[in-house]
């Protein structure tokens, strides 16, 4: 008896073990810097670092101007993260400038691997997050207002103000991901089949075919 407890204890501090790195949003860095190497032919998780390097790498301008919110959502996020900004790889942390047209909506989403904090700059927005237990958590905030996202949970942001709004968005991750819920399920490719999404949402297949069709790549 005691040796199976032995085993069983020894059985979960592995599993501990290996389950301390995954509570980090990316894997803690081995040097000072790794700017990303994006020529490089070699492919890892993340980016191989960059042999010659200067200040211009740690350095994103991107940010300074609001974006083009003439498209249907009405929103615009301009990402500063290891995919534009390289200097930020093996960091952990990225963020972006996400703005909204009067009525804009950044739509339902998640981001698989980060926390999400916003600041805003500008404007009224209604934002909010549903928990795993169907919870909904939200709230109206305004210019200086911060709000986090939990890692992993659908959430939105809708401006609720007469005229434009603006937040700075930051995350633990050089790149956090996002699935936006409506585009992920009903603008797949290869697409998910019909009869599948009509069960789910509990309408017909005619009625999931017009919803994928203004998901339809332009």
């Amino acid at each position: 008896m005691a040796r199976i407890q032995l085993y069983v204890a020894a059985a979960c501090a592995v599993v501990l073990a290996l389950a301390g790195p995954t509570l980090a949003g990316d894997p803690d860095m081995l040097q000072d810097v790794c700017v990303a190497d994006y020529a490089s032919p070699i492919k890892i998780n993340g980016f191989p670092c960059k042999a010659n390097i200067s200040a211009d790498d740690f350095f994103f301008p991107g940010l300074r101007n609001p974006g083009n919110t003439n498209n249907p959502a009405g929103s615009v996020v301009t990402a500063a993260n290891v995919e534009k900004f390289p200097g930020v790889n093996t960091l952990g942390v990225s963020i972006a400038r996400i703005d909204y047209a009067p009525g804009g909506q950044n739509p339902p989403h998640t981001h698989p691997r980060a926390t999400e904090i916003i600041f805003v700059l500008e404007g009224t927005l209604e934002v909010g997050f549903i928990t795993t237990a169907n919870k909904l958590f939200t709230k109206i905030v305004n210019k200086g207002d911060v709000f986090v996202f939990p890692r992993g949970l659908v959430h939105f942001q809708q401006n609720r103000g007469h005229g434009p709004a603006a937040v700075v968005a930051a995350f633990n991750s050089q790149l956090q991901g996002t699935q936006a819920i409506a585009m992920t399920l009903f603008g797949a490719m290869p697409p998910v089949s019909s009869d599948i999404l009509a069960k789910a949402f509990r309408i017909d297949n005619r009625e999931v075919d017009a919803i994928k069709a203004k998901f339809a790549p332009k």
